[in-house]
């Protein structure tokens, strides 16, 4: 057989066992590595939206918890004011009465954050009908006869302008008036230097003798000890921290039903006092910049609408008693918060808004910085399996290859040694139709 003969005999067979093996098992690779590649993209799209998903249920389940344990804290409380109507009137007893009732809270003494008990009880008054306090424990200690006052008159009070004698005597026997969180407001540049917002939430119900209203009980819980369910919380981790760092964007808040905030990280957010008893201004569109550049920034949730309408539908949802999850923007920082009602209430203070509402935010570029971790994460491994995966398909036709150029070699000998000797180009014209023309 010429050489030529035998070259084309050997590409023919080797075109047929082309057409038959390495076509359909290159067409098989591509579709593999393309697979690969649209497989890594779909898991990563739907790590990513689980990720978020999971993320935004779990904060909105922690506002839910932290403002049910709110609850719960002020239920007791009201339930240590009752307890106050039925003891012995007398100082010794207050005194101890207060002595008694303490709850731990951090605090920071000589540069150093440690835990200590502290009365939960700033104040704890007995008051006559008229008005005339008869009895006052303040920071333990009774006050003297002639440091009492008369409440009645709102001036007198200890905030100035404090209206809760009015409120709570027009109550039933059993009812329960629960003031605002009331205090003087620190401003930006006191809370920079390290001052920190003071107050309290007073709890008065009236008593009774057989001619009628007799007076009232007034226990003020120290605020402290409400503000540290937020101020220590970071919404995307387990751990307490002393005080939470509102620059980073991921904190939690409370605010009550009228909207004020009532706890925040930066304390000149919180509605205060002028030294004269006045609300201080709040933040609204027109004050804003100038209320900024003075460092008073006292706010309320219903007045922020301008900055961005959801931090009104925040509010709005939890006043009528919804929880939920929204994003909003504040001072150009993307969030998304977790917000529940407090679902505490008391004569001043009915269903659905009852005290107020918890709110936790992320910062949402922040959060979306671990959710790029993770997709990037993916990402790598798909590429990483797509390689692989190639390197061995390229192995496989590499070795199919060789395969094909021995079975052909090894078909072209059979043949060669099967055709009777000058015949060969009746059987090769089988094999290349050119021969015959």
């Amino acid at each position: 057989m010429s050489k030529s003969k035998k070259d084309r005999q050997f590409f023919n067979i080797g075109g047929v066992f082309f057409l038959l093996i390495v076509i359909p098992l290159s067409l098989m690779a591509f579709l593999i590595a393309n697979g690969m590649f649209k497989l890594g993209d779909t898991i990563k799209e739907r790590a990513v939206n689980v990720l978020d998903t999971k993320a935004q249920e779990d904060i909105k389940a922690r506002a839910v918890n932290t403002a049910n344990e709110i609850a719960s804290f002020l239920m007791e409380c009201k339930k240590d004011l009752q307890i106050a109507t039925i003891i012995p009137s007398t100082e010794t007893v207050y005194k101890q009465f207060v002595s008694e009732n303490k709850k731990p809270l951090w605090v920071k003494r000589d540069g150093k954050v440690q835990q200590v008990l502290v009365p939960l009880y700033k104040e704890f008054a007995l008051i006559d009908k008229n008005g005339n306090e008869k009895i006052k424990i303040v920071d333990g200690k009774a006050l003297p006869a002639a440091k009492l006052t008369n409440v009645s008159i709102p001036a007198n009070t200890t905030y100035k302008s404090e209206g809760y004698f009015a409120s709570t005597k027009t109550l039933n026997k059993g009812e329960v008036y629960v003031s605002p969180v009331t205090g003087w407001y620190i401003n930006k540049d006191a809370f920079d230097k390290g001052k920190r917002f003071s107050g309290v939430v007073r709890f008065a119900t009236p008593v009774f003798d057989q001619n009628g209203f007799s007076g009232m009980i007034v226990l003020s819980l120290d605020y402290r000890h409400l503000a540290q369910f937020t101020d220590q919380l970071i919404p995307t981790q387990a751990e307490r921290v002393f005080e939470s760092d509102a620059s980073t964007g991921n904190y939690a808040y409370m605010f009550d039903s009228r909207g004020f905030l009532i706890s925040h990280p930066n304390d000149y957010h919180i509605v205060g006092l002028n030294y004269n008893g006045s609300v201080v201004p709040i933040v609204n569109e027109q004050n804003y910049k100038r209320l900024l550049e003075r460092g008073e920034e006292a706010l309320n949730m219903f007045n922020l609408g301008f900055m961005d309408p959801h931090i009104f539908d925040v509010a709005k949802d939890a006043v009528a008693g919804k929880s939920g999850v929204k994003a909003y923007n504040f001072r150009a920082i993307n969030k998304f918060v977790a917000y529940a009602p407090i679902p505490f209430y008391a004569s001043n203070l009915p269903a659905p808004a009852g005290f107020g509402a918890v709110a936790l935010g992320v910062e949402i570029e922040k959060y979306n910085e671990a959710i790029k971790k993770v997709s990037a994460s993916i990402e790598k491994e798909s590429r990483a399996w797509t390689v692989t995966i190639i390197i061995i398909l390229g192995l496989a036709m590499i070795i199919l290859f060789f395969i094909m150029f021995l079975l052909v070699r090894g078909v072209g000998r059979s043949l060669q040694s099967e055709i009777p000797e000058g015949s060969e180009g009746d059987v090769l014209s089988s094999f290349d139709d050119d021969d015959d023309e």
